[in-house]
This record gives structure tokens, sequence and C-alpha cells, in this order.
């Protein structure tokens, strides 16, 4: 198994978490940062297709954009 690390910033080391430091992230927002930081590394599979971070992404705004144009909004059930 594969565990990946993000690239350590010299300037987050040894800090404790806090609002200005830490802020938890949203599913989008943590797909936007991934496809930046690991663009081509798989992120789904399924069967034998395989999405990188990137594709991920892409594929989320795309569905995001597409709901909002058929009317679907924050809330609706």
């Amino acid at each position: 198994m594969v565990v990946l690390k993000s690239p350590v910033n010299i300037y987050e080391q040894h800090l404790e978490s806090n609002d200005t430091n830490y802020t938890p992230l949203t599913p989008l927002s943590f797909i936007a940062r991934t496809s930046r930081i690991y663009p081509n590394l798989t992120a789904v599979v399924h069967g034998d297709r395989k999405y990188s971070w990137t594709e991920t992404y892409e594929r989320a705004r795309r569905l995001a954009s597409s709901l909002k144009a058929k009317g679907v909004r924050k809330g609706d059930k």
C-alpha cells in the first residue's frame, strides 16, 4: 500500500492547529486541493477505467454546473 504525504511546508512545521493555519476542507475544496498537488495520480477506479484527481475535479465541477443550470439550489431535496 502506498501512503501519500503532502509536500512539507517549512513554515507550517511545529505549528499548533488553529483557525489561522488550519481550516477543515469541504469535499469540493479537498478535490480541488488534491488535484493541484497530485493532478495525475489515480483518484477513482471503476472497472477498467481510472480517473485522475484532475479528471475527478473537472467532473465534479461539470456536475455542479449542470445541477445549477437545472435550477437545483442549496437546501433542495
